[in-house]
């Protein structure tokens, strides 16, 4: 690992090394970018407790660098390989961004360093909604886990969500987070199956035995094809085969479509949630653990487990190829995707100026001049 030594040092001044850290701060494996530059790839990952979306980026063969972008409450993220899109749920809307290499290569604060660059074209205003996993669909519709509602939603210019389908079980649209639906797969364009931690009909009813009773389902036929998962999360569809991570068991699981049992693929410790696919790789996420929070105080993970970052596993022999650890600033993870093809993105906020100054249209493109200072 490129690490910053902490060994042998008493709390008190691990507390004020970590202090003296950069923001971002992070230890990783030198396979991290050499595997990155070879797939030709970045990583994005979304962190609502630092309020950052984060993309990572091979510098070279040896060495990484990061791109945080402040945005509130950011979780879900879409991608679209059709259309070059990313749509990120945030705390009371969900942004669509449209990649443009033209306004990348000429970006005003640097040119010809970025390779892509995401603009804010779409703003849906959801309100406060609780959105987790975020997909693109057929025609691009765009389709999201309303968590705090129990259903899956659409998104358009008419309402701030358009109910698409919730759990049999669950008896009423309400905003009451009953069964903590979290987790989607998309097949042929639509939603297919979902993840849950319960198959609860009450406010928060999942609160209780938390660990316990999560579910994998399929939303075409309502069936549950397993009811016994530990706080499942960012279930994906990867050559016909469901994957999963358990996140209160620390652990990547295929589980069987025909029988619901669930077969561990590697087992990683601490709170997983947030997995990327690209080729044979899985970009794998791990939070830690709230100290504060109700839901997380009871689990059980070793303290050299409860640390933040991502794990990089080699799917087809289940090995973990490498691993990147944050030191500083970041503490949860939601999502973590894939940005195919792009060696070095970029991203603009809204409340970022220069997201004003580039125009798009189909021809051509133009940045406007940056004031000079006073």
């Amino acid at each position: 690992m490129i690490r910053i030594e902490q060994a042998h040092l008493s709390r008190s001044d691990m507390d004020a090394q970590r202090q003296k850290l950069a923001p971002f701060s992070c230890a990783y494996s030198p396979q991290i970018p050499e595997i990155l530059m070879k797939l030709g790839c970045s990583i994005a990952i979304s962190t609502y407790q630092a309020g950052k979306i984060v993309f990572i980026s091979p510098k070279d063969e040896y060495s990484l660098v990061q791109l945080p972008r402040t945005f509130e409450k950011p979780m879900g993220i879409a991608i679209s390989e059709e259309t070059d899109q990313l749509a990120l749920a945030c705390k009371d809307e969900v942004v669509v961004f449209t990649n443009s290499e033209d306004l990348a290569e000429f970006y005003p604060r640097s040119p010809k360093k970025y390779d892509s660059l995401y603009m804010p074209r779409v703003t849906y205003h959801t309100n406060n909604l609780d959105v987790h996993d975020l997909s693109f669909g057929l025609n691009q519709e765009l389709f999201g886990v309303n968590t705090l509602f129990s259903c899956l939603v659409s998104f358009d210019s008419q309402y701030n969500f358009k109910p698409y389908w919730k759990p049999s079980f669950v008896s009423k649209l309400s905003s009451e987070d009953r069964c903590h639906l979290n987790g989607m797969v998309m097949v042929n364009g639509f939603p297919k199956y979902v993840t849950a931690f319960n198959q609860g009909d009450t406010p928060r009813s999942w609160r209780e035995n938390v660990t316990q009773n999560g579910i994998l389902m399929d939303i075409e036929t309502n069936e549950i094809i397993a009811s016994d998962l530990s706080m499942p999360h960012s279930p994906r569809l990867i050559d016909g085969k469901l994957y999963l991570l358990e996140s209160a068991k620390g652990r990547l699981v295929n589980v069987d479509l025909s029988t619901g049992k669930a077969e561990e693929v590697v087992k990683l410790g601490g709170f997983l949630r947030g997995m990327g696919v690209y080729g044979d790789y899985v970009f794998i996420g791990r939070s830690k653990l709230r100290k504060n929070s109700s839901s997380f105080a009871h689990l059980q993970i070793p303290e050299e487990h409860n640390t933040c970052g991502i794990f990089l596993v080699h799917l087809p022999s289940g090995s973990l190829v490498g691993k990147m650890e944050y030191q500083m600033s970041v503490d949860e993870i939601y999502e973590v995707a894939v940005l195919s093809n792009k060696l070095r993105p970029n991203i603009l906020s809204k409340s970022m100026p220069e997201s004003k100054m580039g125009l798009s249209i189909p021809e051509t493109t133009y940045w406007a001049k940056m004031k000079e200072s006073q």
